[in-house]
């Protein structure tokens, strides 16, 4: 009996709709998308490649035409779809519902071209009700979601294949620029450059400490006479006092004032208030609020947190994740009333609240993130959901049943303190607190905890219960002063941006769209555009150089506000208010109004120059020290440079922190060449300590000419030594290396132990083991390198790995195994390995997870590349694409392209070498 085919993007969302679809349907994953634009120059087609415009695979000389191909790893996907389209009776496409979902379902319609009817199904939640509903919901492949797709990918082929070329021309090979990831470079480089303009201002105030009723609370010093004391808000960015009505106390003035306030006891409590306020609970979570809620309270990031909401929505736990709506439906705004009644009390329910979206077009779906069953918390699925699976559930539950309960209901007191300060005036310290009279929503979720209960006393200030006119002294008074000092502050710059402050300010400008964030992070981190330091994301010179750039010649393109309004251009297609070619043409080739992109780039080609990023002028010499970006990546450069002018950059630097100073003392550091640490006593050379461009290294004896064979011992340095720090007998240790233990019992030969490139090891003669993490190769001897020859011999890949986790499997099947591995961490059951994805934490994936990692590389073709991963489903589709398009777009080759040759086939052809994309 013929079945109707459903076709979903991965495995694990086959798996669960099989459940509940029952025998007559048979369900595939095509793994992503099958076809898309050309991702390197050996994929474009013959036909193509005398075209000016084959490497874009967009026909800009005509009407834009986008040309496809079926990558190498989607042809057996394609063909396993259309042996499963043969006895299929109809064809029902589940793709997500969002436009790209739209966008693979379109593409399979073009590469099988079914001749039995198709059906698009939409669901925004895997359940029996969701499915059998989208079912008899079922309709025709929505096309103008299509071409809003379609536009969006057109689009960001031509700003990346177009840009990225100028960048490698004027700044460095290799560069990349995308519509949205230039943009979120520009804001990162935008608060550096506040913070490397930012003016430090100090100023100082009163902390004192007061005692009543066995409880202890804190005042600070808020008025003076009639103004009030200047704190961080009342300056600018340069350090001036602006705020009105403020007065700045200096440290002396405030030690001073201490003396003075201390001689004029007993002070007076000269104001109470109270009032009652309520505190409302925040939307439930769109794909935006999620990953910020996940980076602030799990420390995720925007990736590990997609990855898992990604799981989540395929087994059938959450609604669909990629959202930026806030909206409940009446079903789940009943079942959410329902579980508040049963789990906290009809006290907490009153009426269901409905929140507005913000964005006029909610693209990716109809309803915020929620879970699919209400009355299951976090604690009935541990049995279910592991690791970073449960914690994101738990975030979910928590957010959405908290959007639905009542107001807590605080509060607020302020208490002021009065003090004589001599000339007549006073002065006032203030004491707030806050006491919880209803917790309300917070009883399901407290903000910045993950245990309500346990949190709610710590969200509370009790102050002691004070009268007006109460006197306060250090002794013989109800209330008490306890402690009196002076504390000095300093401004501080605009903090940096974090994953989740970057989130959320694109966002509130419209840059970009949910499904978009997590690549556009992972693209400009991976292309080093930025580097963290702690949460923080700190720009590179690099990073400096190009948006400069792009912001001289390129302006328009990455102002914030004609990137969101390109975004509403793209909405505006998607409800068919706007045709795509009219966009498109007026992208690339502009109007009378604005100029297009084709004429900025041969503008910027004609008139760029190198970018330089000034870093101050010498005091010694008047010369301006520079950074430029070079081959090997940033350094420094005095007045013109040339021989002991230049320096290397340590690559974490931030910019905001880098001043002259420091950056004279690389120059010098450089120029005086490497620091000798003494003589060997042996030989008599001297011996130095390197900074080399692959690390730091010591070195017996001199440097020899270019040119000349024979090179001077040298030896890495290992742990936390530098050559700032190495001493002359940790270098003699290092540069004995390799040292003899003694000779084999059995063989007489020699056994040494030795640093190598994969790191410490004892060789046999042509026998080499590494040494365990236990083992000191300074101090390993002859018995203990034995045993580890007469242990069984592991290959270098046995020999780097290490056994993060065991998962159990039931009914006595052989246990997994997560390893690290030499090229990372996998997942194995013995006889096939898969790569555990990045930003998937390895120590904590579940059972699921990594069976589903496994099936996805057992379905796999085999890899042909060294190190390469496999992967499926969706996931791959978006990490590809962050390759390409927008969140990465390299051109292939700046080559000319040229058709096959048509002569005779030569005996031995040489293999053709096909320049990369760098990477």
């Amino acid at each position: 009996m013929a079945k109707t085919l459903v076709i979903v993007e991965s495995p694990a969302k086959a798996r669960t709709l099989e459940r509940f679809l029952g025998d007559k349907y048979q369900v595939k994953a095509c793994y992503g998308h099958v076809r898309d634009l050309p991702e390197s120059a050996s994929q474009v087609p013959d036909e193509l490649r005398k075209k000016n415009w084959g490497r874009l695979g967009v026909d800009t000389d005509g009407d834009f035409k986008p040309y496809y191909v079926i990558p190498d790893d989607k042809r057996q996907r394609v063909n396993e779809l259309k042996t499963a389209l043969k006895g299929a009776s109809e064809v029902m496409l589940a793709t997500d519902p969002d436009r790209e979902g739209e966008s693979i379902s379109w593409h399979l319609l073009q590469v099988l071209k079914p001749r039995v009817p198709v059906k698009r199904i939409v669901f925004h939640e895997i359940t029996k009700k969701a499915i059998d509903q989208a079912v008899k919901d079922a309709h025709d492949v929505d096309d103008n979601l299509v071409r809003a797709q379609e536009s969006r990918r057109i689009l960001d082929r031509l700003y990346g294949y177009t840009l990225s070329p100028v960048l490698w021309k004027k700044v460095q090979t290799g560069l990349s620029a995308g519509r949205v990831q230039s943009v979120a470079v520009r804001l990162i480089v935008d608060r550096e450059e506040e913070r490397l303009a930012f003016q430090t201002a100090r100023y100082s105030d009163l902390d004192a400490q007061f005692s009543a009723d066995g409880r202890t609370f804190g005042g600070t010093l808020t008025r003076l006479g009639d103004a009030r004391i200047a704190s961080g808000k009342d300056f600018d960015s340069n350090g001036v006092l602006t705020g009105k009505n403020a007065r700045l106390l200096s440290d002396a003035d405030a030690a001073a004032l201490v003396d003075v306030l201390n001689g004029h006891l007993p002070w007076t409590v000269t104001n109470v208030e109270a009032k009652p306020g309520i505190e409302r609970p925040a939307a439930p979570f769109t794909t935006s609020t999620l990953t910020q809620e996940a980076s602030r309270k799990l420390g995720f990031s925007t990736q590990r947190t997609m990855q898992s909401a990604q799981r989540l929505f395929q087994e059938g736990h959450i609604s669909y994740h990629r959202t930026d709506s806030t909206t409940l439906g009446d079903e789940a705004l009943a079942e959410s009333a329902r579980a508040i009644r049963e789990l906290f009390g009809a006290d907490y329910y009153s009426a269901p609240r409905r929140y507005t979206t913000k964005v006029k077009n909610a693209q990716e779906a109809h309803e915020a993130i929620r879970p699919t069953n209400f009355s299951s918390a976090a604690a009935s699925l541990e049995d279910v959901l592991t690791g970073d699976d449960l914690k994101v559930y738990e975030l979910v539950w928590k957010r959405t049943m908290a959007s639905q309960m009542v107001d807590a209901r605080v509060l607020r007191t302020t208490i002021e303190i009065s003090a004589a300060a001599g000339n007549g005036e006073q002065a006032v310290f203030t004491a707030s607190g806050r006491a919880i009279e209803f917790a309300g929503f917070r009883r399901a979720y407290v903000e910045g905890s993950d245990d309500p209960s346990a949190e709610l006393e710590e969200q509370e200030t009790l102050l002691p219960a004070l009268t007006v006119g109460e006197r306060i002294d250090r002794e013989k008074t109800r209330v008490r002063l306890v402690g009196l000092e002076p504390k000095g502050h300093e401004t501080s710059p605009p903090a940096r941006y974090t994953e989740a402050s970057l989130i959320k300010e694109l966002e509130r400008i419209g840059v970009g769209r949910p499904s978009t964030y997590a690549a556009t992070i992972g693209t400009i981190e991976r292309r080093g555009y930025v580097f963290r330091q702690g949460k923080a994301l700190v720009p590179s010179f690099t990073a400096f150089a190009v948006t400069r750039l792009l912001r001289e010649h390129f302006g328009d393109l990455i102002d914030v506000a004609f990137t969101a309004e390109m975004e509403e251009d793209l909405d505006q297609i998607s409800r068919g208010e706007r045709e795509w070619l009219d966009f498109i043409r007026q992208f690339y080739r502009g109007d009378t109004h604005h100029r297009g992109l084709e004429e900025a780039v041969k503008q910027a080609e004609d008139r760029a120059e190198y970018p330089l990023i000034d870093v101050g002028t010498n005091p010694d010499s008047g010369d301006m020290v520079r950074v430029r970006i070079g081959r090997y990546g940033p350094f420094l450069q005095l007045g013109e440079g040339g021989p002991g002018r230049t320096a290397g950059l340590p690559p974490t630097i931030a910019p905001a922190d880098l001043t002259v100073e420091k950056s004279m003392a690389l120059i010098r550091t450089k120029a005086e060449g490497p620091r000798l640490i003494g003589i060997d006593p042996k030989t008599g050379m001297n011996v130095y300590a390197i900074h080399g461009r692959f690390g730091a290294y010591v070195q017996l004896g001199e440097t020899p000419e270019k040119g000349v064979k024979e090179k001077p011992k040298r030896s890495s340095l290992t742990g936390a030594l530098t050559e700032a720090t190495v001493t002359l007998d940790e270098a003699l240790k290092l540069l004995e290396l390799p040292r003899e233990l003694g000779q084999h019992s059995e063989s007489g030969q020699p056994i040494v132990a030795g640093l190598g490139r994969f790191g410490p090891y004892v060789k046999h003669g042509d026998d080499y083991r590494s040494l365990e993490a236990t083992d000191d190769l300074f101090t390993v001897d002859l018995d203990r390198a034995v045993a580890l020859f007469n242990a069984p011999k592991r290959s270098q890949r046995q020999a780097t790995k290490r056994v993060i986790r065991t998962i159990e499997v039931p009914d006595g099947a052989t246990a997994l195994q997560v390893l690290d591995g030499r090229y990372g961490p996998y997942v194995t059951d013995g006889e096939l390995n898969a790569s555990i994805p990045k930003g998937t934490d390895p120590a904590t994936l579940s059972l699921e997870g990594a069976r589903e990692l496994l099936e996805a590389r057992r379905g796999a073709p085999p890899s042909t590349r060294r190190g390469r991963r496999a992967t499926g489903g969706r996931a791959h589709s978006r990490r590809r694409e962050a390759r390409q398009g927008d969140k990465a777009v390299v051109p292939p080759t700046l080559l000319t392209l040229k058709p096959k040759p048509k002569s005779k086939p030569k005996p031995a052809a040489r293999k053709r070498t096909v320049r990369k994309r760098a990477s």
